[in-house]
């Protein structure tokens, strides 16, 4: 396993093509969630992922503090359906709160407060749909 950070400028195109493929597969295949995916937000991310046999399989995105929420924000994390149950999501989360290095929000699909909760964010929203998937917003504090 290999673990990547980068900014979007330090990106190849071959790792962008990749991370929309996997975002894509996941989010709106297999999800089946009719987003917009390009949202803007990209070009401001730190983008974080693991590769096996130089495939992506686990990924997701750090927005700087103001972006999107005023902490910095997680989102766009994806665990390949072959690397579910292995741990791997639980340390992608893990790399991506020490990156992110501070208080953390995270618009966190609400079947998925549990596995946050374990990681230190509790929930401060009550369920809300985004793009027909129930979401609650949820934070983990500085030194949490």
């Amino acid at each position: 396993m290999h673990w990547h950070e980068r900014s979007f400028a330090q990106l190849t195109t071959h790792e962008l093509y990749a991370i929309i493929a996997l975002r894509e597969r996941v989010f709106v295949i297999e999800q089946r969630c009719i987003y917009l995916d390009a949202d803007g937000l990209d070009p401001i991310a730190t983008h974080v992922w693991a590769a096996r046999d130089g495939a992506i399989v686990a990924y997701l995105r750090i927005l700087p503090a103001g972006a999107k929420f005023p902490e910095a924000s997680i989102g766009r994390v994806i665990v390949a359906a072959s690397e579910r149950g292995t741990g791997l999501g639980r340390e992608l989360v893990g790399r991506g709160i020490a990156i992110a290095n501070g208080p953390i929000r995270i618009g966190a699909q609400a079947h998925l407060q549990r596995f946050y909760g374990e990681l230190g964010f509790e929930t401060i929203s009550d369920v809300y749909d985004e793009d027909g998937v129930p979401h609650v917003d949820m934070i983990r504090r500085a030194g949490s």
